[in-house]
């Protein structure tokens, strides 16, 4: 993968969540727990734009970030669709194990077992994913030296 593919893939993905969440911005209504579902909203939302402003960033602003930094921010992107689709899906479950407080002001009981797991399976490897793909890209971006003139 090259770093303008990768950069193309990661503005794509970043568009398409911020379409999900726009479309998904109708559901709150029809879930048990609409706080939950706006939650899921906003997290397509940010994580959308997050991914569309990386893309950019790769595509255009000058760095040492590699093929392999590249990659973590799609493996990232990939990721958070699971991430947020467990959110969507939590606005009907209630879980609230891995998200209390949100599950607090949605009134959420808990979910059950195999439920609570699958937010947290969908929740923890994203996290991790965006933790390293920020730092492959700092590390890159900090790695970067004009030329001189």
């Amino acid at each position: 993968m090259t770093i303008q593919t990768g950069g193309k893939q990661i503005l794509i993905h970043g568009l398409a969540l911020v379409l999900a969440g726009l479309v998904l911005g109708f559901a709150p209504p029809l879930t048990p727990y609409p706080r939950l579902a706006v939650g899921a909203h906003i997290q397509f939302e940010t994580n959308g734009l997050l991914f569309v402003v990386l893309g950019i960033l790769v595509l255009r602003l000058p760095h040492f970030a590699g093929s392999g930094a590249v990659r973590a921010i799609v493996v990232s992107a990939w990721l958070t669709w699971f991430m947020a689709s467990s959110e969507v899906a939590n606005a009907w479950w209630g879980t609230n194990q891995l998200l209390p407080v949100a599950a607090r002001q949605a009134g959420a009981a808990g979910g059950a077992p195999w439920q609570e797991l699958v937010v947290k399976l969908c929740h923890v490897p994203a996290a991790l994913s965006l933790i390293l793909s920020f730092v492959l890209l700092i590390i890159g971006v900090a790695r970067h030296r004009e030329p001189e003139e």
